[in-house]
């Protein structure tokens, strides 16, 4: 590994993974992608297009097959881009089948329901704590759709192990997306998770019909619900003033592009939660990831009051607007202590 580049399996034909896979293609890295389904696999083979994720766009040459076996043969990194909730049962089922050398890179951002845990966390409980100097995880600020039209991009590539984390942000990097090496694995993984929570309630802001004074105040009250759960569980605080944490936060709650904001959106205006899941054709990591961290906020005793009340939405049931008058309702705080 440390002589020449490996070959790379991405697990995962969702936008990100596809996107990656594309960008590891143009970079000339020796690249396979897993898709779950033989039909995709094939057209990514035969046409180089994956329609349910990239209509009418041509991706570069790369192979792609939906023989998990074939698709981890020999292969030095894989890279995860399968959702969280669905990690463990993945893992448990084709660990075999992983060479026993290989670097693990997740792109998956979430927080498991059943444990708590964070993706790290699951990887340990497979492969033993040894596994955390072959593990990174990748996040940060990061739309499938503009990494395929190369627009400059920011991300980054955290590992408890600083070599690992540094030879692949060299070896991932391209002129258009920039990783930055972190060792705070922790942050970094809960930055993507909570990102996603908070985007909602963003949404469900702006659904209600509510204005730019109301967003930036959300956006920052969020940021310090992240960054307080944050350091209860042992990560940075500076982590998420970066890309990990604000940056990845601004885009989600901002663009819509954003699965998980487009939910709140929906929310705000009304429509049920089971309707929004049922009709939307990609999974928005924010909606499992509130449950976990009510768990997480019941465990560590920090108080989050906005993620809260979207879990309080999305299942007690309780109205949009009636969980904006709750929280305008509360005590008055200091912003900081002195």
């Amino acid at each position: 590994m440390d002589q020449k580049k490996p070959q790379i399996a991405v697990l995962g034909a969702g936008s990100f993974g596809t996107a990656v896979a594309n960008l590891f293609s143009r970079k000339g890295l020796d690249v396979t992608l897993w898709a779950r389904e033989p039909e995709v696999a094939l057209e990514m083979r035969e046409k180089a297009t994956n329609t349910p994720f990239f209509k009418g766009l041509a991706l570069e040459p790369f192979d792609a097959t939906s023989d998990i076996s074939l698709a981890l043969r020999q292969k030095g990194a894989v890279v995860f881009a399968i959702p969280c909730q669905f990690l463990r049962a993945f893992l448990m089922k084709h660990k075999t089948k992983i060479a026993p050398d290989a670097v693990f890179i997740n792109l998956a951002k979430g927080i498991e329901i059943k444990t708590l845990k964070t993706p790290h966390e699951i990887f340990i409980d497979i492969f033993g704590p040894a596994i955390k100097k072959r593990y990174c995880a990748l996040s940060g600020p990061t739309f499938a759709r503009e990494l395929y039209h190369e627009v400059p991009t920011g991300a980054v590539i955290a590992s408890t192990s600083t070599k690992t984390a540094e030879k692949f942000q060299h070896m991932f990097s391209t002129r258009f997306f920039r990783l930055y090496a972190s060792n705070d694995l922790m942050g970094v993984e809960l930055g993507g998770a909570l990102k996603n929570i908070m985007a909602i309630c963003v949404g469900i802001a702006e659904g209600l019909g509510y204005g730019l004074n109301t967003r930036a105040g959300l956006m920052t009250r969020c940021l310090h619900e992240m960054t307080e759960l944050g350091l209860a569980m042992g990560a940075k605080q500076r982590t998420f003033a970066g890309l990990s944490g604000l940056g990845d936060l601004i885009l989600t709650c901002t663009g819509d592009l954003s699965r998980n904001r487009q939910v709140g959106l929906r929310l705000g205006r009304g429509e049920d939660i089971n309707n929004i899941i049922n009709s939307a054709q990609h999974v928005a990591e924010g909606v499992p990831t509130a449950k976990a961290v009510f768990g997480l906020n019941k465990k560590y005793k920090v108080p989050m009051p906005n993620a809260e009340h979207v879990y309080k939405i999305l299942y007690q049931g309780m109205s949009p607007q009636e969980a904006v008058n709750r929280i305008l309702s509360r005590e008055l705080k200091k912003e900081f202590l002195a």
